[in-house]
């Protein structure tokens, strides 16, 4: 006669072991993002910002006048999507779309003296969030995995 065994105790997400898993650049690069976007929106939801339209808000305050396509491009959001929010911010009154005359295909995107109070009222507190988002780092470890991380993405 076999004597069952009772089940092992569930584990918490610390004793899960990953394997090769826990190596693979794909899987530990999205479980980071998973994490920056988790204290984003801990920290900062009562600004009303979310990690990807504050950056468009804040290049478009860097580069008045960009074209929708090139800001695209740089913050690879999908042309269908950078539409819908591009919309949305102009039914917000923070930016103007604008067709440039010398090239009638393109469109021109900037902030409205409304968006520019608004990426204003937020930088402070979205940059200093993005200070300590690295704080179980030292400042060089910090400094290592940036340098890095823009090296990857040829910035």
């Amino acid at each position: 006669m076999s004597i069952k065994q009772p089940p092992d105790p569930p584990k918490d997400g610390n004793e899960i072991d990953l394997g090769r898993l826990g190596t693979s650049f794909g899987f530990v690069m999205r479980m980071a993002q998973v994490e920056v976007f988790e204290t984003f929106f801990e920290n900062l939801s009562q600004y009303g910002l979310k990690p990807g339209e504050f950056s468009v808000l804040w290049l478009l305050y860097e580069n008045p006048g960009i074209r929708q396509g090139a800001l695209a491009n740089r913050l690879r959001i999908k042309r269908p999507h950078m539409t819908k929010l591009i919309q949305h911010f102009e039914e917000r009154g923070l930016i103007v779309r604008s067709v440039p005359d010398n090239d009638r295909r393109g469109m021109e995107l900037r902030l409205t003296a409304k968006g520019r109070r608004f990426v204003d009222d937020r930088q402070e507190a979205f940059f200093t969030h993005t200070e300590h988002e690295l704080d179980r780092l030292s400042d060089e470890e910090a400094k290592q995995l940036i340098r890095l991380l823009r090296k990857y993405l040829q910035l």
